[in-house]
């Protein structure tokens, strides 16, 4: 396992020091062929969870850029590969590496992992019930309806992470993580 750590570490680290688009496109058609039989499930899964994140600082930066008259596509495809790169090469290694052993080296990172993961399943399944519930109660969806249950829905969602962080603190305290 400390191999896989190094390995980690490494190539993360070079992914972070490459600033120049034409280096990550190298490193981008290795991952790609490293990942060829998973190809399709973890782009799809990078897209997925990277395109907000980045669709908003782009925004950002065009407009950024704009106000300064400035040319952004050089910085602008570089950031987002770079992104891009970074997060399919830590979708594809633990895709390869059980990540609870991966951190099992620290106490109180097991600690961390234990408790987002039990966070992570939480989350989803009342996110599932809250689906399923919206499924089996809308015939023909009545705009109006939905806006109030998507609202009441990310009202519940702020509710329960703010008081998730207060119990998960506590207790994370009371084992003695941190003072």
């Amino acid at each position: 396992m400390i191999i896989k750590r190094v390995l980690f570490i490494s190539v993360l680290f070079t992914i972070l020091s490459i600033h120049n688009t034409i280096y990550l496109i190298p490193l981008t058609l290795v991952l790609w062929t490293v990942s060829y039989k998973q190809w399709y499930t973890l782009n799809k899964r990078v897209i997925k969870s990277f395109l907000l994140f980045n669709l908003t600082i782009s925004v950002g930066w065009i407009i950024y850029a704009m106000i300064l008259d400035r040319s952004f596509w050089d910085y602008l495809i570089y950031i987002n590969l770079k992104v891009y790169t970074m997060t399919l090469f830590i979708f594809w290694f633990f895709l390869h590496t059980n990540i609870v052993s991966f951190f099992a080296f620290n106490k109180e990172l097991g600690w961390l992992l234990s408790i987002t993961l039990s966070q992570i399943v939480s989350y989803k399944k009342s996110f599932e019930d809250f689906r399923l519930s919206w499924k089996s109660r809308v015939v023909s969806p009545i705009y109006t309806r939905e806006y109030h249950f998507i609202g009441r829905v990310f009202g519940y969602f702020y509710n329960k992470s703010l008081n998730d962080s207060k119990e998960r603190s506590l207790a994370l305290k009371a084992r003695g993580v941190f003072d």
